[in-house]
């Protein structure tokens, strides 16, 4: 199973080591997006399909948490899991991320395993790259 990405940074050259992280950590990704601010990333949303969220706080026109809180005012966009990223990894911060909906948080720098950890849990994923099975419906159709 593999997912479209939409990488939240001011720094295209962090952009492209979440994303080469990302990679390793063998987290699939089928379209990767990026943007360069929270406005940024709120107009890519609007014109593709988002499956995941890796976003850092510290940007200029619109921060990540903004974006987090606006995001959850729409009725489309909430259902976006939302990873925050940060050289910040105070109680506070890290606080005010999971209050305003964060999926989860990684503190930078983070390394591949603990990357595809929090995907994965986010994403409702299994270990093995799978989602879950509910061995109780398998096989039935209710439509």
């Amino acid at each position: 199973m593999s997912f479209n990405v939409l990488i939240v940074d001011d720094s295209s050259s962090m952009r492209a080591v979440i994303k080469k992280v990302v990679s390793m950590s063998g987290f699939e990704m089928d379209n990767c997006f990026e943007a360069e601010s929270g406005s940024e990333a709120l107009a890519v949303m609007s014109e593709r399909w988002v499956d995941l969220v890796i976003s850092d706080i510290n940007m200029p026109h619109m921060n990540g948490i903004e974006m987090l809180c606006r995001m959850k005012t729409d009725d489309l966009l909430r259902a976006i899991p939302v990873v925050i990223v940060s050289t910040e990894g105070n109680e506070e911060r890290i606080r005010e991320a999971f209050d305003c909906g964060a999926g989860g948080f990684l503190k930078k720098p983070f390394l591949p395993e603990e990357c595809r950890s929090i995907l994965y849990k986010v994403m409702g994923v299994e270990e093995d790259g799978c989602y879950g099975s509910d061995d109780e419906d398998a096989g039935e159709f209710d439509f």
